[in-house]
């Protein structure tokens, strides 16, 4: 069975509504980087370095990274010469399929949450990627699962944060531990695990400062609110998830390693996936860093923040190439 028709049954068993968000949120993308693509090698008569070498610029302004670019471009040219592939219009189904590949190395999907104990989830990133809309929105969702959610509101360099977390708590119907504006952020977390154990919360998610500015002193705050967590709570943090924004691209990379060096980071959340032609920058993650992405932002309204799922961002990405290679 092709790849493509065995991505179409794979994601005709999944939810219609999840499919549509994906379609709908990774459009930009999908006709900017498969429709580059497609046009690249529907308008070519043969395989030649120069077909190689648009195929790398379209990658690399799709934000597919240059490490990564290399190497998918490098996997291409080793199966047209194993298949001795002469048509440019069949390296469409190899290359979808290869992405594929590079973006299992990336390990589990999903958010690890404990069965009837508090799951302590830590949010790090940058200002401005999105980082409370997330808990926000995370919250509101486990909420309508039934599960008792606490908020910390650990970014207190912002007194705006604080607002910002609060006013989410309110929306959600969630409580929301917090100090004044300047407090010690891991001072907060602190007060937030004793509230949510008093309260026999199901989950705590934790805010954080991210004002990379004055990166040494953020990372050695996050180094502290991380031991205070684990001392209070074991097996915790039970997730680190960076949050980055999607419409920034190779940045987004960058932040990603200087995170890590700081703490242990589980999993990303892309945030604004929705609005961004450069959502190969999500393929670049899962190949260069090999860390889970495991939340997508792919629209405004509270459920459009989705579990990532790897078949339905392949098939939104490539839907138009799909439907082509069936009717074909």
């Amino acid at each position: 069975m092709s790849f493509f028709k065995r991505l179409r049954e794979s994601v005709a068993q999944k939810t219609e509504a999840v499919t549509q968000k994906f379609m709908t949120g990774l459009s930009k993308t999908s006709n900017n980087l498969v429709g580059a693509i497609n046009e690249l090698f529907t308008g070519r008569s043969k395989i030649d370095e120069e077909l190689y070498e648009e195929l790398e610029e379209i990658l690399i302004t799709a934000d597919v990274g240059v490490e990564t670019t290399m190497e998918l471009v490098e996997r291409l040219r080793a199966e047209v010469k194993q298949q001795k592939i002469k048509e440019p219009q069949h390296l469409q189904p190899i290359l979808s399929e290869l992405i594929g590949e590079m973006m299992d190395g990336a390990g589990e999907e999903g958010l690890r949450i404990k069965e009837n104990e508090l799951t302590v989830i830590l949010f790090v990133g940058v200002n401005g990627v999105g980082k409370t809309t997330t808990i926000g929105k995370l919250a509101h969702r486990f909420k309508n699962e039934g599960k008792k959610v606490v908020l910390a509101a650990g970014d207190t360099f912002r007194a705006g944060a604080i607002d910002q977390l609060e006013t989410w708590g309110q929306r959600v119907g969630v409580d929301v531990i917090k100090h004044q504006a300047g407090a010690d952020p891991a001072a907060v977390i602190y007060d937030g695990i004793q509230a949510a154990k008093s309260r026999r919360a199901d989950i705590l998610l934790c805010d954080t400062a991210g004002r990379l500015q004055n990166k040494v002193n953020l990372m050695e705050e996050l180094k502290k609110v991380f031991r205070v967590i684990r001392r209070e709570v074991p097996d915790g943090p039970h997730e680190v998830l960076l949050v980055l924004d999607a419409t920034t691209g190779q940045n987004a990379l960058l932040q990603a390693k200087q995170f890590g060096e700081a703490v242990d980071v589980s999993g990303i959340v892309l945030t604004k996936l929705d609005g961004t032609a450069k959502g190969g920058i999500v393929i670049a993650i899962s190949n260069e860093l090999k860390i889970p992405v495991k939340l997508v932002g792919l629209g405004e309204k509270a459920d459009d923040l989705q579990d990532f799922d790897k078949e339905q961002f392949l098939h939104a990405l490539f839907k138009e190439m799909i439907d082509k290679n069936e009717t074909d």
